[in-house]
């Protein structure tokens, strides 16, 4: 059973939220909050596995809030939803920590996608959020000779490869033949090797190593 909570001004979309999630078994809407007090309150009695979280909160931040709670619940999964096309918006809540992105018009099933691919612990950006992050992260980042040394094993390259492609971490178990597990060790590898935090940064990387074409 996956642990849901939402942080939205409008309680009619709150509402509706919860009332698509119900209808999944392994989906528990355990709280709703509209702002900072309430969301203080209720993550102090319960902490969700995924966080679904509003970027404009009347005249309170979405983006603070996240921002507040990532620094005291480091292990705590938020995925932004928000109105916003702009990319200074995507790219500051990512930057920030957010596990992804959508867009408020994503249906329900894009929604419930969503928020079990950022439960198995992988990233989650609609197509839109995905062309956004990779035209910005491609600005400056091709390498205008061969002097780069890749500090990477071959089977790293692999999966580095599939991730910037925007594998699963199953899809390229089943591609590479090799367990979840083992992928997940190569995930970890690479993120302290080439020092980033997330999916974007390693992404970022393969674009850098001539990995991924754009």
């Amino acid at each position: 059973m996956i642990k849901v909570a939402i942080v939205d001004d409008h309680k009619m979309f709150r509402d509706g939220v919860t009332a698509v999630l119900n209808q999944f078994k392994d989906l528990n809407m355990i709280w709703s909050s509209s702002n900072f007090k309430e969301t203080y309150e209720c993550i102090e009695k319960k902490i969700p596995d995924v966080l679904l979280m509003d970027l404009t909160l009347g005249k309170e931040s979405g983006m603070v809030l996240s921002k507040v709670l990532l620094e005291r619940y480091e292990d705590l999964k938020i995925i932004a939803i928000s109105m916003h096309y702009e990319e200074s918006y995507i790219l500051k809540i990512l930057e920030i920590g957010a596990k992804g992105y959508l867009l408020k018009d994503a249906g329900a099933e894009e929604m419930v996608n969503a928020i079990k691919t950022v439960y198995k612990g992988d990233t989650y950006y609609s197509n839109y959020v995905s062309q956004v992050l990779i035209k910005h992260i491609t600005k400056g980042t091709r390498p205008k000779d061969n002097s780069i040394v890749i500090p990477l094993t071959k089977r790293e390259i692999e999966v580095l490869t599939l991730i910037a492609k925007e594998y699963s971490n199953p899809e390229i178990a089943k591609e590479l033949f090799i367990s979840i597990r083992t992928v997940d060790t190569h995930r970890r590898n690479l993120l302290d090797k080439l020092q980033v935090k997330n999916t974007a940064g390693l992404v970022k990387h393969a674009i850098k190593f001539g990995l991924l074409e754009v």
